[in-house]
């Protein structure tokens, strides 16, 4: 199976309408398809902070429920599933953006719009092993000795990044580089931590290119290994990007 593994989409619905466009997908019957039986994938975070969260759910769960993607859940994907159980969490950080879309919809669209991402998001794995472990789509990442395995300490490393539980002067989680020491074989490709280009470092590819910050939408194509972007239609937020100095 060959896949397309699409980056933090964050509500830019636009963007990945157009980016199906240029990967070769074109829609019938209200799906993305493509004719040489290509697989999207998509890395988590499909909302919050940009203009159409709401409509990234509608695609990505229609494109999930008929088999012809699959997914794996963002930070962002766990705090809007815990938002719609009731639990108590700060509407912030982008996520009162996708609030304030579901607040305007009428109580049938809405409780669809719920029952979707939900039984999504309670189908979706932690994170998928594909081309018989030769690929792992993670959202934040994961370490070699972890692969194959699921505990508390790997849904929060998967969900967060290699965090250290301090904070930096604008308020954001301190994240270590575990690419840098990655070692393992086995390809990782991940999103979450926004870089201006799709970031190789061993056999790990970040694909978040901050779309919904200004920058782009990427693509991974596997097994070719080659990336495919469009640019964001959202004003550029130059502070939002992480330089490894690589």
């Amino acid at each position: 199976m060959a896949y397309d593994i699409i980056g933090d989409i964050h509500g830019c619905c636009g963007e990945l309408q157009t980016l199906f466009k240029k990967l070769g997908y074109y829609e019938e019957n209200g799906l993305y398809v493509h004719d040489e039986n290509r697989q999207l994938v998509f890395v988590g975070d499909l909302t919050d902070r940009g203009p159409e969260s709401v409509k990234t759910i509608e695609i990505v769960y229609r494109l999930f429920k008929n088999q012809l993607a699959l997914y794996v859940p963002g930070n962002h994907c766990n705090k809007l599933y815990r938002y719609m159980l009731g639990r108590p969490v700060q509407v912030k950080h982008g996520l009162e953006t996708t609030v304030a879309e579901l607040e305007a919809l009428d109580q049938k669209e809405r409780r669809k719009i719920y029952h979707d991402f939900m039984s999504m998001y309670d189908d979706a794995p932690l994170y998928l092993q594909l081309d018989e472990g030769k690929l792992v789509v993670a959202h934040a990442g994961i370490r070699e000795k972890d692969i194959g395995h699921v505990n508390k300490r790997i849904k929060s490393f998967v969900l967060y990044g290699d965090t250290t539980g301090d904070f930096d002067e604008q308020g954001r989680p301190i994240r270590l580089d575990w690419a840098r020491h990655y070692k393992g074989k086995t390809w990782v490709v991940y999103g979450h931590t926004p870089v201006k280009e799709p970031r190789w470092k061993n056999h790990t590819v970040n694909i978040d290119t901050g779309c919904v910050f200004g920058g782009k939408l990427t693509a991974l194509r596997y097994p070719e290994m080659e990336t495919v972007s469009v640019p964001s239609e959202q004003p550029l937020m130059e502070d939002k990007f992480k330089d490894f100095g690589d």
